[in-house]
């Protein structure tokens, strides 16, 4: 394939957004998805309970080893907290276009707060066993696998159509901005004060999480459509698969996070065999290395905050980075040299996923959108226990660096997989997409 057709072929035509008249560079572009007044409520209370949940990891990471010692009772903890994902995120995704989301969300926040609490009782009283951390972390992951597809689905109906992809920028500098700072100080509390202090203050981030939510005006929200209440919950999501089978602009999305998704994001696992394995510079190593892929991701995430269009050229860019840059990695032995690496790996994975997320949102009707972003979800966050745990028996079987190698390898495959489903497809992209969206009631 020649330069030149590369270059056409990562012509973003599609999935531009309606907001491509402004410019770029005026001084509110990085934050223009601020002057929706519902989007700031939502904005500040999650970046305050996101900084608190990251507090609970490190936390939670604590206590399970005071407990057992055991990094298989460590492993076991992180699956049961992925694992509701993985089998209940598409479900999530039907219930979320039959119910109003922001209510649907104040709910799902006082699960995840009555999980912190009762872990903050059991800790204080000196009454935690190990199998309470195990249900806990279960019912952290439940709510988490119900409010996701819910959540991504939302921010939409706060911004409108021509403020989504700063919004969902926006939304990934909060992340990576909580998992800079929620460890940090989550390190200090619990050094300075004990490990149940730590889970004290993530019970209360919750606060203003529900208070942003519950003072959103959902008279101002810029879209109010979903599914019957009623209907066949298989049947519903069936229509949500065939609508992303049908659809090559979400096809092709599928098809590259697939690979990416499962063998690629799994930082809480590959970071840890990296430092140990290779580097061997301790806790502090493996702490500026999870740094390092945060503060890339946190640039990436304030660049496209400025951009108003996501296109395939940025989705196809930053999945071959991503690929080749995890390569670089797996060869590394220098330390200095993978922290920059990763750092490089953090903003291919935001622009990446950022990109990603913004064209499945776009390309998707609103009555079906929380169905395609649980997709979205499953690929993104539910197979980390598959590639979890495949990462770690290839480990333990081949090495650290060519099991790190094969993962890039395989996000590479998903590239050229996706690039060569866009040739094969080229038609369709180029010609009007909307007749995908009336989805029939047929087997995929």
């Amino acid at each position: 394939m020649n330069l030149r057709l590369t270059s056409r072929m990562l012509d973003g035509l599609p999935w531009r957004s309606a907001a491509r008249e402004r410019e770029p560079g005026a001084p509110s572009a990085t934050f223009r998805a601020f002057r929706h007044r519902n989007y700031r409520l939502f904005y500040g209370g999650q970046l305050i309970s996101l900084a608190g949940t990251w507090m609970q990891t490190i936390a939670q990471a604590v206590l399970v080893l005071d407990l057992t010692d055991s990094k298989v009772a460590l492993g076991t903890t992180a699956m049961l907290q992925f694992l509701p994902i993985t089998i209940f995120v598409l479900f999530a995704g039907v219930l979320a276009d039959r119910v109003p989301k922001r209510d649907f969300l104040v709910a799902m926040r006082l699960l995840a707060m009555a999980q912190a609490v009762t872990m903050t009782v059991l800790v204080f009283t000196d009454r935690v066993e190990l199998w309470h951390v195990y249900v806990l972390a279960f019912a952290l992951g439940l709510s988490n696998a119900f409010e996701q597809p819910a959540r991504q689905a939302f921010v939409i109906e706060m911004v409108g159509r021509d403020d989504l992809m700063n919004a969902v920028a926006l939304n990934s500098g909060m992340f990576n901005s909580a998992r800079l700072i929620g460890p940090a100080i989550g390190g200090l509390v619990i050094a300075a004060f004990g490990v149940e202090w730590a889970f004290a203050l993530n019970a209360v981030s919750f606060i203003p999480a529900m208070a942003g939510l519950l003072l959103i005006d959902v008279t101002q929200l810029h879209a109010h459509a979903r599914a019957a209440p009623g209907g066949n919950p298989l049947a519903q999501l069936r229509d949500g698969l065939a609508f992303v089978y049908r659809t090559p602009q979400a096809m092709l999305i599928v098809i590259v996070m697939a690979a990416i998704g499962t063998f690629g994001i799994n930082f809480t696992v590959m970071l840890p065999l990296v430092n140990r394995y290779v580097l061997d510079r301790g806790s502090a190593g493996l702490g500026f290395m999870t740094a390092a892929v945060g503060l890339g991701a946190l640039v990436a995430a304030l660049f496209l905050a400025s951009r108003t269009e996501a296109t395939r050229t940025t989705l196809f860019a930053g999945a071959a980075a991503f690929g080749v840059l995890l390569a670089g990695i797996a060869v590394s032995q220098s330390y200095a040299i993978t922290l920059g690496l990763l750092a490089l790996l953090g903003i291919a994975h935001t622009t990446f996923a950022s990109t990603a997320n913004t064209s499945l949102q776009l390309a998707a009707p609103d009555e079906l959108r929380g169905r395609v972003m649980s997709l979205y979800m499953l690929l993104i966050a539910g197979s980390t226990p598959i590639g979890g745990y495949l990462t770690g028996l290839m480990a333990e079987h081949l090495g650290v660096p060519a099991t790190v190698g094969i993962n890039a390898a395989i996000c590479l495959a998903g590239f050229a997989a996706g690039a060569l489903y866009y040739v094969t497809h080229r038609p369709a992209f180029a010609s009007d997409a909307t007749a995908a969206r009336d989805v029939e009631r047929s087997p995929l």
